[in-house]
């Protein structure tokens, strides 16, 4: 896991501004790659790449990046891993390649010389963000991974192409507009996060999962990136060719899949672990771990003092039974809360999940012991693992025949009590209604319901699921529709309701905020976090297994878990999902409450959101309504990324100014 960025300009530019463009650049993210750091610059074509280096495989001098071709026709920076390389140094050896070190850069660039870009690219199995300069054709390709598990930025304005792992980059690079994108910003306020190929400023794209995006002129428009994989293929296609096979077949046939991934990850010349939550999905991944290696695999966990977010005793057992050598630690709120001010700098691009707190801490527990580690991201997902998949489609089914009359005023007299009267309801109830008292957050799932009960159209339904704000365009100055991240509900009419909740989470929802969440917690400390679920290969089986392997019985990712109970007892992973979160409502009303306050109310937000509907929604919470919570979340990660990001502007001045005739030092 490492850090890239460069840039592909117009005009006449001498080497000497190229290598500190590029060096300042890569300097953004120096947490990204603290083992070594490099530069190639080409000045008759306005061409440099810089590089910042986490040493994972071949920890010595021939896995320095950049790196060139045997032919010198290819300079690439890559960010990422290939875990089949082994393979394909294999395959290319036999064709008469030679290496000279053990990186799978190496084994990338050699492919690349053996079968072209698009060719190689698809025979990857990994996660990786590529930069690579072709000195024949005199092109840029850049390339994100099917998944969209590492991040790839492009800005493209007068002339300058730049691009980096990370907003900041971009940002530092030798110059950047900062006016940002009214619908990406509607868009994040909805969704808590910018969904791909938006991003929060309006000269800059997110590469798309699955792309390769290839330049041949910065002062032309930015070409279309074309596909070599997308998730809706793999969904078209999987469905026309569905598994056929019994119960056993389809459990051994994903546990092979799933293991092979495993083992493909748990390659490192480093220190290795996992995160380990104690739920189905990391569960899965640490017994296939454990069953594959030679000693205790070492696992990682947090705690908190509020039991309702502590899933710390789930892990703990799970990991005594697997004979992990497991670490775990307890934080108190204040812990969490000493996180937050780091958020905006950590996250550069506008990010709401409050999940990204407990998160970053599980990662900073792991580094202390390993640099690499493995974790249950994506089975929800692929699976059937989210309870709105399951019982939004019920639901979404149901209300839709309902006429519009009856939804509006049944969504009325949900909404018409606070959800602060709905749990209290819950609470005098439980006594007699053990079951319905157990229902965790009552009143703010009766509001959600309300929500849907308005929405005018099954995609709308399920949009209003999603929602942080209903009606975000209210909200923004100059407000617009806010871009349709879930439009593969309104897709393939092929796909049921459900498939097309997953599908739409998988393009969207996954990448832009899970996925995003956890590469730039984890690279924060400069920890390689791998993802085993979300191999292609077990994304492909996914789409081809009938839902009955996903959902039976009223709960989702049943396949999962019969894998699971091969290495584990059910009675230590069958109970309500939790989720990794954070006591939101409860921190924003008690010790954030003036912090939110002073960012929520500040004058800064003129021009941009309508102060008026900020300060109404805010005085709602803080009068015991506590609905919106993620929605004034949202609201309070942008001012602090406002103030972080758009107030100030490094100094660029040292990009293009001369060099002293005699001295060769800056005139500055």
């Amino acid at each position: 896991m490492c850090g890239l960025a460069g840039v592909f300009a117009s005009g006449r530019w001498s080497t000497e501004e190229l290598q500190r463009v590029a060096l300042r650049m890569s300097g953004a993210f120096a947490h990204r790659g603290p083992d070594d750091d490099g530069v190639w610059v080409d000045a008759t074509v306005a061409i440099a790449l810089g590089f910042r280096r986490l040493a994972i495989v071949d920890l010595s001098a021939q896995g320095h990046q950049p790196m060139r071709s045997s032919s010198g026709r290819y300079i690439i920076i890559f960010n990422g891993e290939v875990y089949n390389h082994r393979s394909l140094r294999r395959e290319l050896q036999s064709s008469g390649c030679r290496f000279r070190g053990h990186s799978d850069t190496e084994v990338i660039l050699a492919a690349f010389e053996q079968w072209g870009i698009e060719r190689a690219v698809r025979r990857f199995i990994g996660m990786f963000g590529i930069a690579v300069w072709d000195a024949t054709r005199r092109e840029l390709s850049l390339i994100r991974d099917r998944l969209g598990i590492k991040p790839l930025f492009v800005y493209h304005h007068d002339g300058l192409v730049s691009f980096g792992s990370e907003l900041k980059a971009l940002l530092a690079g030798p110059e950047f507009d900062r006016t940002l994108d009214t619908p990406a910003l509607t868009s994040y306020l909805r969704y808590l996060y910018v969904p791909a190929p938006q991003s929060i400023f309006r000269h800059v794209v997110k590469l798309s999962p699955g792309h390769i995006l290839t330049i041949a002129d910065p002062s032309g428009p930015l070409p279309p990136s074309v596909p070599f994989w997308s998730a809706e293929t793999a969904a078209r296609e999987g469905q026309a060719a569905q598994f056929s096979g019994g119960d056993e077949e389809a459990v051994a046939e994903l546990e092979t899949l799933l293991t092979d991934a495993v083992r493909l990850r748990m390659q490192a010349d480093v220190p290795l672990g996992a995160l380990l939550s104690g739920g189905i999905d990391s569960s899965t991944v640490v017994a296939l771990m454990q069953a594959s290696a030679e000693r205790p695999v070492k696992t990682f966990t947090i705690g908190f003092d509020q039991q309702d977010f502590d899933e710390a005793a789930h892990a703990r057992a799970v990991a005594k039974h697997l004979g992990t050598d497991h670490t775990e630690l307890h934080l108190t709120g204040a812990d969490a809360l000493a996180v937050i001010p780091r958020l905006a700098e950590m996250f550069d691009e506008p990010l709401a999940d409050p999940s990204q707190i407990p998160t970053f801490l599980v990662c900073e527990l792991a580094r202390r012991e390993v640099t690499v580690a493995l974790t249950g991201d994506g089975g929800d997902e692929l699976f059937g693992g989210y309870n709105r998949y399951i019982q939004g489609e019920q639901m979404i089914s149901g209300f839709e025949r309902w006429p519009s009359l009856l939804r509006r005023l049944s969504a009325s007299g949900l909404t018409s009590l606070s959800p602060r009267t709905w749990n209290r309801m819950r609470d005098t109830l439980r006594p007699a209604f053990p079951a319905a008292g157990r229902t965790r957050h009552l009143g703010e799932k009766m509001h959600k319901l309300g929500d849907l009960l308005r929405a005018e159209s099954r995609p709308g339904m399920y949009r209003s699921l999603l929602s942080a704000w209903q009606d975000p365009e209210r909200l923004v100055v100059g407000g617009v529709a806010a871009g349709n991240p879930d439009g593969a509900l309104d897709g393939d009419t092929q796909l049921a309701l459900m498939e097309r909740m997953m599908l739409a989470d998988q393009t969207s929802y996954l990448p832009d905020d899970l996925l995003a969440k956890v590469d730039r917690a984890s690279m924060a400390v400069s920890l390689e976090a791998r993802v085993p679920i979300l191999d292609h290969r077990v994304v492909e089986l996914s789409w081809r297994l009938p839902r009955k392997y996903k959902v039976r019985d009223g709960r989702g990712k049943w396949i999962l878990r019969e894998i699971l109970y091969k290495h584990v007892p059910r009675t230590l992973v069958d109970r309500e999902k939790m989720g990794f979160s954070v006591p939101l409502a409860q921190w924003l009303a008690g010790p954030l409450r003036n912090w939110a306050g002073d960012l929520l109310l500040s004058g800064e937000t003129e021009g941009l959101l309508r102060s008026t509907a900020v300060r109404r929604e805010w005085d709602r919470f803080l009068a015991g309504d506590s609905t919106n919570s993620a929605g004034i979340w949202a609201v309070v990660m942008f001012r602090a990324w406002q103030d972080r990001w758009l107030t100030s502007a490094p100094d660029r001045a040292v990009d293009r100014a001369p060099l002293h005739e005699k001295t060769g030092r800056l005139n500055v």
